[in-house]
């Protein structure tokens, strides 16, 4: 039977994406297996932990899918600082996450994360740990010292993997590239408006880049700075204008991370979200949590930069809408 241009082109393209998936598949099977060896290599020990549980962090712009009475987890983060509270110095996870309303070319509602914490150090070693993580991925993986990444049909760029990666205050990302300064953006709650739009499609378009120092307001679970505390110790590591992971200078003061909860939860109440149970087992072991730093670093945009796709969608096995 002869087949309209149609259905031709519609067979092609299954033929191409089928020939892109197998490709991209193996290449993140490949970066997994980095990742596990980089952190067994350095003594550190794989975790794993519930994804369903009582009391998610409260945060104002995420959402937790309800589970009966109980949530999927956002991150595993609560349950691995209980166990650094409870004397594992250096863990690690890759595991589900789930976040409510979370679609497009970037997010996905179901996605993968990695979550690392290292007891006695802070978000300077942290970032040069992310450097040392992904400059050995780029080599397991047979890149090297750079990656080609396609923003768009028409402009592509090389980013540069060799140390060091490029390091930009948030302060001074406003002041470059904003339309404000941060302060004002802060005040008219446009923060994450200027942010989205005008300054994170500019970073690290040709190296990685640290953006860090984000405002006290902004802190979620981070330290604020000892000698400044109008900026919290947290950073996030941009490839492309992308972001890849959000690390911090963990916060250990379970009286200071409880009004940042309430602050959060009164912030959903006031928009009209769902609001959260108080994650008190968490905050007790903040008593006995020692000194630390940690990352979550999305492993399917990780897997986008290495494969040159802006299409989450091209990098996991199954979307929602194919279920």
């Amino acid at each position: 039977m002869e087949k309209i241009a149609g259905d031709t082109y519609v067979e092609d393209y299954q033929i191409v994406r089928k020939s892109t998936m197998k490709r991209n598949l193996r290449l993140r099977s490949r970066i997994l297996e980095a990742i596990r060896g980089f952190f067994i290599d350095l003594d550190y020990l794989e975790v794993e932990t519930p994804t369903r549980i009582p009391a998610p962090a409260p945060e104002m712009h995420i959402d937790a899918p309800a589970s009966g009475d109980w949530f999927l987890h956002t991150s595993p983060e609560l349950c691995m600082k209980r166990l650094l509270a409870k004397g594992y110095p250096r863990i690690f996870q890759i595991c589900r996450c789930f976040r409510q309303g979370e679609r497009g070319n970037k997010h996905l509602p179901e996605f993968t994360m990695l979550e690392w914490y290292t007891a006695k150090t802070d978000y300077v070693d942290l970032m040069n740990q992310c450097e040392d993580l992904i400059g050995f991925t780029a080599r397991y993986t047979g890149f090297e010292t750079s990656v080609f990444y396609h923003v768009s049909e028409d402009k592509a760029y090389k980013i540069d993997l060799k140390k060091p990666w490029d390091k930009m205050t948030v302060a001074t990302a406003f002041e470059k590239y904003g339309s404000m300064p941060m302060e004002e953006a802060l005040e008219r709650d446009k923060f994450d408006e200027v942010m989205a739009y005008e300054i994170e499609p500019r970073l690290g378009c040709g190296k990685p880049l640290f953006l860090y120092d984000y405002p006290a307001q902004r802190g979620a679970l981070a330290s604020l700075k000892a000698d400044d505390d109008s900026v919290a110790e947290r950073f996030e590591l941009y490839m492309a204008g992308l972001e890849l992971c959000n690390g911090f200078t963990e916060l250990t003061n379970p009286n200071e991370q409880r009004e940042r909860f309430k602050e959060e939860e009164n912030y959903r109440r006031l928009s009209g979200k769902e609001t959260y149970p108080m994650p008190e087992k968490f905050l007790e072991s903040l008593r006995f949590m020692p000194n630390a730093s940690g990352n979550a670093l999305g492993i399917d945009r990780l897997v986008m930069i290495f494969a040159n796709t802006t299409k989450i969608d091209e990098v996991v096995a199954f979307t929602p809408e194919g279920l």
